[in-house]
């Protein structure tokens, strides 16, 4: 029997030497509509960025710095191995979308706030968050069609991989919560926008009011973790506001966390543009917050849609 197989192999082989080309171009996902183009552009526009961050966090800075700040000797190849996986992660989708028919998002020329070791992982964990957020998102939305939905699955296992590698180097766990929090494509986006300084070619999604977590920052390491009670300040500009709004009227911040978790909190103000909130409990990992009217009831599809003054802005809590 073993005899067999191995003559069943080998007789297989040339066959697949003989044509490589051809499988490998069968192997491309469609695109089999307008949505599916906007879910892939997304995608790749988020991968152009971390492609960035993770290039610039391996060359920056050296293995002894690295070891220094007190991560893993390695630490610093792995930082780099990541980089290239998002380089194929981009390189892959652009590939699809090209045999599609459709030009590819070029990358854009970004800004990253680290300036150490330490504070670049704490980051990358921030924005691998947001990259993870979207690939659930937008899963939703694709064709049902296997290969593609399979293709961006197995994207986004690889992303949630690199988040826990990330956070267990800095000390935080590398699973905080058992569901991860998904990003509609307007929240996704707009997330993205803090880090951009230029972009050859914007993508056709709204950029709403900006909501900026002004206090605490994020704890180095990820550790202690932002307890529920913390008393959380965010700053805003209500003259962006698309819908004007009474001076009087309350405001609430709406914590989008895990995969149905919506909790609304009356904010108290802290002057013009400026509103506190305590941290509810119930929530971990990362959150996603935002300004609203709306006292709650609203999902995060009906936020992005509707019921958002400004934001999101993401809130790390472990």
């Amino acid at each position: 029997m073993r005899l067999s197989i191995l003559a069943l192999a080998s007789g297989l082989l040339p066959l697949a030497i003989a044509h490589p080309l051809e499988k490998r171009e069968n192997a491309l996902p469609p695109v089999n509509s307008a949505v599916d183009e906007s879910v892939l552009q997304l995608a790749l526009y988020l991968e152009h960025l971390e492609q960035s961050l993770y290039s610039g966090g391996f060359n920056n800075f050296t293995d002894a710095e690295y070891e220094a700040a007190g991560f893993p000797p390695g630490f610093r190849e792995n930082i780099g191995v990541i980089a290239e996986h998002e380089t194929t992660h981009a390189a892959t989708i652009e590939s699809v979308l090209k045999n599609a028919g459709y030009t590819p998002v070029p990358p854009c020329l970004y800004s990253f706030p680290y300036t150490d070791p330490v504070s670049f992982v704490d980051l990358a964990n921030m924005i691998t968050s947001v990259g993870i957020g979207a690939y659930l998102g937008g899963a939703s939305l694709l064709t049902d069609d296997p290969i593609l939905e399979t293709a961006a699955a197995a994207i986004l296992t690889v992303e949630a991989r690199h988040d826990s590698y990330l956070r267990a180097g800095v000390g935080g766990s590398p699973f905080p919560t058992p569901f991860d929090t998904a990003l509609t494509a307007v929240f996704a986006y707009n997330l993205a926008q803090m880090f951009i300084v230029h972009c050859p070619q914007q993508l056709p999604i709204i950029v709403l009011p900006k909501l900026e977590l002004a206090a605490p920052a994020p704890q180095p390491h990820l550790q202690p973790p932002t307890t529920a009670g913390t008393v959380l300040t965010f700053k805003y500009d209500p003259s962006t506001f698309f819908v004007k709004v009474d001076p009087a009227a309350p405001l609430y911040i709406a914590f989008i966390n895990s995969i149905t978790n919506t909790t609304f909190v009356e904010t108290t103000s802290c002057g013009t543009g400026c509103a506190t909130v305590p941290l509810p409990t119930g929530l971990g990992g990362v959150a996603f917050a935002v300004l609203t009217t709306f006292s709650g009831g609203l999902t995060e599809e009906q936020l992005t849609t509707f019921g958002t003054l400004a934001g999101p802005a993401e809130v790390v809590l472990a």
